[in-house]
């Protein structure tokens, strides 16, 4: 009888007055703890923005210097000189003095770079200033070992044997760039770029989060690339920067508990240019430190006050307000589709005593339920997804493969060494990048690129019976597209062209405009009738992949270049064929003009 609604409702009734002042002080607590937090959060990732900022522009710097001192002809003379062995002792003086008067130069030229060293394997190294030393200890340096060994091109804070020559005693963070060749392991000669660490430090040390939170400025493999040795000491935040940095989200904020159950913040920005990142670390007790002693001042005076009324409330809490409240909440998030956070607002499991109880765990089974079916089929929705285009991918490969090893086994017969060599060098780039199958989704300059390599391989082929050309307009550096879209198309177009005469001419063309990218594949090839052309769309839009995947005919390049695009774009896709009998095709796609990072 007491644990009916109507009972409590009346004894708890003239309690109402006191429970709104203490729920009242606990909202006001979390609503100030969520705007303080939401404040601190957004601040210093826009903090993190303009420091990131930052570091590209210094790098661009670095960047654009060690492509000047690489592509000089100075450096080219110096490199050749510095490992001729028969070279006289003149000659190396005075291209070690004029390598050094250039290098001197270029660094004027940027205010972030320290200085610029040049090293040769035979133990030579040059810097500005005139300073040319013989001392092969550099070559033991890890800096060095780990250049050659691992291609790590970065080196974090260090002490610098050539900027202390120069008497400057203060930490570098420096660049390797090999000379004369881009493979680390295979270069005789290396140039070294210095920026002073403080250049890094001092606008890092600006960024604030909390009292005593600290910004960390880490590598690719995570290491600190400042003098920031307390860094280690974050054992469970840097246990937590292993996973971030695997993780596809650029920045962000995480809560975790540490060993001693303190929940501590992480707020993370990674850098684009060079894979690094910023780490900002405080603990949840330092950042609302006066919060929370407001709230403890708060609770004393209300528990003095109310002790009473905070039992009979919990009490209410338990058996009406607070459960139907939470079920109420529940129901929203699931209207949203928010199952978890719909979960989370419900009461904890406990015995049913009365009407809400039942109500409450009837409803936990039903999200419960709900959840486990709608995560079953988008998984498996997912999956066949991928599973469908991931065998699409794999059916170019190997056709065009057998195609380009018996133009290899051809030429080689023909003893044409010349045309052998080229058409294996293209294939062998071709095949690098065919052989990424993990990434769907590449940059269309790399499409390019390979259809590149293939346009070398088929004017080896036909000769001046081929007139092949390649077409650009437009913005076209950032955008990206789907993988293998180009190849089987001019392939199609080749083939078809071939047919009834001797000479192919077919033209290429990518086009971006309105938000699109329009790309065209032209033969004068015999042609295609409109009712042709009305079936070739009809049925690319409803055959099943079993039937695409087992196909014989001849138009397989097509059909399977607008399943995968269709499994990728879905309705943003369109697919024309403008075609004339007796004077050739056009098949144009149209994609959505998408850049890097970015999700259609």
């Amino acid at each position: 009888m007491f644990y009916s609604l109507k009972s409590r409702l009346i004894a708890i009734f003239f309690l109402l007055f006191v429970l709104s002042f203490v729920t009242m002080a606990i909202l006001l607590f979390n609503q100030s703890r969520s705007i303080i937090r939401s404040y601190i959060e957004s601040s210093a990732l826009e903090k993190m923005d303009e420091y990131g900022s930052y570091i590209d522009m210094v790098q661009t710097q670095i960047y654009d210097l060690a492509s000047i001192v690489f592509n000089s002809d100075i450096t080219k003379n110096w490199n050749a000189v510095a490992s001729d062995a028969e070279a006289s002792g003149g000659e190396k003086n005075l291209t070690h003095y004029r390598m050094s008067q250039f290098l001197m130069q270029t660094t004027n030229s940027y205010s972030s770079v320290s200085s610029v060293t040049v090293y040769s394997q035979e133990g030579m190294w040059v810097s500005s200033g005139n300073l040319v030393v013989s001392d092969p200890a550099f070559l033991e340096e890890k800096w060095y070992l780990d250049f050659k060994n691992k291609d790590q091109y970065w080196v974090p804070a260090h002490t610098d044997t050539a900027e202390l020559r120069n008497k400057n005693k203060h930490p570098v963070i420096s660049m390797i760039m090999p000379i004369g060749s881009f493979e680390p392991s295979l270069t005789r000669s290396l140039m070294k770029i210095n920026v002073s660490a403080d250049y890094f430090l001092e606008p890092l040390a600006r960024i604030h989060l909390g009292e005593s939170g600290t910004i960390y400025l880490l590598d690719q493999l995570g290491e600190p690339m400042l003098s920031q040795s307390e860094y280690n000491t974050h054992r469970d935040m840097a246990r937590q920067v292993e996973d971030i940095r695997s993780s596809p989200r650029r920045q962000g904020v995480v809560y975790s508990t540490n060993e001693r159950g303190d929940k501590d913040i992480l707020v993370y920005k990674k850098l684009a240019q060079t894979n690094w990142m910023l780490v900002g670390f405080v603990s949840e007790k330092d950042l609302y430190s006066q919060l929370f002693r407001l709230r403890s001042t708060i609770f004393i005076v209300a528990g003095i006050m109310l002790l009473l009324s905070l039992i009979l409330a919990t009490w209410l809490s338990h058996g009406i307000t607070k459960p139907l409240t939470r079920l109420v909440l529940a129901m929203r998030h699931v209207q949203r589709g928010d199952f978890n956070l719909a979960e989370s607002r419900l009461a904890p499991e406990q015995k049913v005593r009365n009407e809400v109880g039942f109500a409450t765990e009837t409803f936990r089974n039903m999200v419960t339920r709900l959840r486990y079916h709608i995560k079953t089929e988008f998984e498996l929705k997912l999956l066949r997804q991928q599973a469908e285009y991931k065998a699409l991918l794999m059916q170019i490969n190997p056709h065009f493969l057998f195609n380009t090893l018996e133009l290899m086994s051809s030429l080689a017969i023909q003893k044409r060494t010349d045309d052998t060599v080229e058409v294996i060098e293209s294939l062998g780039k071709m095949m690098r990048f065919s052989l990424k199958m993990s990434d769907d989704l590449i940059r269309l300059e790399e499409e390019l690129l390979y259809v590149r390599y293939y346009m070398s391989i088929l004017q080896i082929r036909f000769g001046d019976r081929l007139d092949l050309t390649l077409e650009e307009a437009g913005e076209l550096g950032r955008l990206t597209t789907v993988k293998f879209i180009f190849q089987p198309l001019i392939e199609n177009a080749v083939k078809y062209s071939f047919l009834h005469q001797t000479n192919a001419k077919i033209r290429i063309r990518i086009r971006h405009s309105n938000g699109h990218v329009h790309l065209s594949v032209t033969d004068n090839g015999p042609g295609m009738t409109t009712e042709q052309q009305r079936q070739l769309l009809e049925r690319s839009e409803s055959v099943q992949l079993e039937q695409l995947l087992s196909s014989r005919d001849s138009q397989i390049g097509l059909s399977n270049v607008l399943a995968r695009c269709r499994l990728y774009y879905e309705s943003l896709f369109e697919a024309r064929i403008v075609s004339t009998l007796g004077e050739g095709t056009t098949i144009e796609l149209i994609l959505p003009a998408q850049e890097e990072h970015q999700h259609v």
